[in-house]
């Protein structure tokens, strides 16, 4: 893992020595990215610079170095990311005559690209990766990024020039780059808590969608008109193909294919050259993947949870209880308001452009302290995605029909009683009768998900309803002045998949949006920031093949979600031990923001501030402040998606 950075320049930066000094510049800006080693290559009479710093993870020795000459001297790249299956893509090489000075996966990369071409390379990749490709010949630069967008990936045209970058910071070094927010992209971020890709915080800034490649030329850089990136891999077409051929076997069946498929992907996971661990929350996912890893160890693997004092964002205990049925060598951290006040201020750093998934927080957490230990961690991100695992996929189709069929003036009515009382009211309410009838199916934060319910109802249609499931500010448009909300739900695409079935529609909008742009950039940025090299089983592409060609029935079935995860991990762990409500890797931030954060928030949410340069309106984010400290609404991911743009707007400079 590592950070990459670079740029093309035909005019303006003379010199091998100027040319250095810029690639230096910007390949320091991600040199938390790869704590290792930095390497720059550039041409003079191109105009071309690329930067690379190193997180060595395979081949710790020179050979490994970046950026890396093709064996011919065609290409030169510099790479971010693992291959995994490039052992395996290396042996066949090599029986058709390649030779090979190093044992990394870069170098096969490279030799795959100069035997087959880019695009059907990539193709024959098993991976995560963001790279930037030079080619001598034709005299062409390649952005390429992996099937799910694991590894991210900016770019932007300057004048005469063109940068890219693992982040933003990169492109920042660059002395021709225009730091000017978008405030078309301020306000998709205020409703997604994020910038879905391929829009970026600053005007001209793109970045490189999932599964996609970018080739640029002299011609691209003289008229300034930068092509569309074009797909070698399609989410799209993975869960068309599916649906089209679906798994004919048994429920048994199926678990017995994604245990194979899914150990065969952790096991390519745990190839490493340096410590290696695995986060545990103790929910399923991160559950099912500790435990495959296990049976493949003859020695306990490293796990690492984090906990929290409140009980109901808890999960550590649970943890704990998965980790000593397997035999782990397990680490846990509870977390303090005192913590969070010490991380708040890195996290503008942390995630160069504004993102505001409060779960940042104990990710980061988590990420730290696994590196103490360990230098690659893999995840249970994913499973949620591919298995049918969030709450909404339960419940979508039955929401959905309530919306399009009950009348507007009843659903009204409706959604003003359940926002009557505030949502600690209907949590007291809900706790005094669970109290008459058990605990077994308790759920947490009843009273947010009453009042989530209420914003729900009053969508028009499925589309709409999927759309306010995302939203952090139901009206973004009305907190930016100037600005108009491209269309999108969340990912590059602005059509809708019709598929026929809300749920399915709704599960390939998260692969392609809420994943690449959320969960992946929280993981992501946060393990980066500590120098460690986080993995994703779940997201290995045969698992997602598999997933597609399963019936819902086989994922949703009986009301349960995930149940061939559920089935494939009771045959590792009791199932005493995992079954319970869904709790996700939340934190008590609204309780926060009144109590320990709350001048922090107040500073950052004044009138004066939130005016600056009138560029947000401070009426309705304060009017939202003011009935959060009052406790009449919980607005914590909105004020939060206000709060990390102001911190990150402070640090930025901008």
């Amino acid at each position: 893992m590592c950070g990459i950075a670079g740029f093309w320049s035909l005019a303006g930066i003379e010199g091998e020595t100027a040319l250095q000094r810029v690639a230096n510049a910007m390949g320091l800006a991600v040199a938390h990215r790869g704590p290792d080693g930095d390497g720059v290559w550039v041409d003079p009479e191109i105009g071309i610079g690329l930067a690379h710093r190193r997180l060595a993870i395979i081949d710790l020795k020179e050979t490994g170095h970046q950026p890396m000459s093709s064996t011919t001297g065609r290409y030169v790249i510099s790479y971010n990311g693992e291959i995994y299956n490039y052992p395996e893509l290396r042996l066949e090489l090599e029986k058709s005559g390649v030779a090979f000075r190093g044992t990394s996966d870069t170098e096969v990369l490279l030799a795959l690209v100069e035997r087959y071409g880019l695009a059907p390379a990539l193709k024959r990749t098993n991976g995560m990766f963001a790279f930037a490709l030079w080619d001598r010949e034709t005299q062409s630069l390649s952005l390429a990024r992996d099937r799910y967008g694991q590894k991210p990936l900016y770019y932007a045209l300057l004048p005469g020039g063109f940068a890219f970058g693992s982040e933003l910071s990169a492109l920042r070094a660059h002395p021709d780059f225009v730091a000017e927010i978008d405030r078309d992209a301020l306000v998709m971020y205020l409703r997604f808590g994020n910038v879905p890709a391929p829009h970026a915080i600053f005007r001209k800034t793109h970045k490189l969608v999932a599964g996609t490649t970018l080739t640029i030329d002299i011609k691209t850089l003289k008229t300034g008109q930068v092509t569309t990136p074009q797909p070698y891999w399609s989410a799209e077409q993975i869960a068309r193909d599916g649906l089209a051929t679906p798994f004919t076997g048994t429920a048994d069946d199926a678990v017995d294919e994604l245990d194979r498929l899914l150990g065969a992907a952790v096991e390519r996971c745990m190839v490493s050259d340096v410590p290696l661990g695995a986060f545990l929350s103790g929910g399923l996912d991160s559950s099912a993947i500790v435990a495959l890893m296990q049976a493949r160890s003859s020695n306990p693997i490293r796990t690492f949870s984090i906990g929290f004092h409140e009980a109901q964002y808890n999960e550590a205990k649970y943890a704990a209880a998965v980790a000593a049925h397997l035999g782990t060598a397990h680490t846990e951290l509870y977390v303090t308001p005192e913590d969070v006040q010490g991380v708040i201020p890195k996290i503008p750093e942390i995630y160069d452009e504004p993102f505001a998934d409060s779960s940042q927080i104990p990710t980061f957490l988590v990420s730290q302290l696994a590196r103490e230990s360990v230098t690659v961690s893999l995840s249970g991100d994913a499973g949620d995605e591919q298995f049918v695992g969030y709450n909404r996929y339960a419940w979508g189709n039955r929401i959905g029909g309530i919306v399009e069929t009950l009348p507007g003036p009843v659903r009204k009515l409706a959604t003003g009683m359940m926002r009557a009382a505030p949502p600690q009211v209907w949590d007291k309410i809900y706790n005094t009768t669970l109290g008459r009838h058990g605990t077994k199916d308790r759920q947490v934060q009843v009273g947010h998900k009453i009042h989530k319910l209420a914003e729900l109802l009053r969508a028009p249609d499925r589309h709409a309803l999927y759309l306010e499931l995302l939203s952090q500010w139901n009206d973004p448009g009305a907190l930016v002045t100037g600005a108009a909300e491209p269309r999108s739900y969340g990912g590059a695409s602005t059509d809708w998949p019709n598929l026929d079935d809300f749920t399915q529609e709704m599960l390939l909008l998260d692969t392609t949006g809420y994943l690449p742009n959320d969960i992946l950039v929280k993981f992501d940025r946060a393990a980066m920031a500590v120098g460690l090299e986080g993995r994703v089983p779940f997201l290995d592409h045969t698992i997602g093949a598999f997933a597609w060609s399963l019936p819902l029935s086989m994922k949703l079935r009986d009301g349960a979600t995930k149940w061939p995860v559920r089935k494939l991990l009771e045959r590792y762990v009791p199932r005493e031990l995992i079954e319970r409500p869904k709790m996700g890797f939340g934190v008590p931030i609204g309780r926060w923001l009144r109590t320990d954060l709350r001048d922090w928030a107040e500073a950052l949410l004044s009138t004066d501030s939130l005016g600056r340069d009138d560029l947000l309106n401070p009426v309705p984010i304060r009017k939202a402040w003011d009935e959060h400290l009052s406790g009449r609404r919980n607005w914590e991911h909105r004020l939060w998606a206000v709060l990390m743009f102001q911190a990150w707007r402070e640090h930025a400079g901008v």
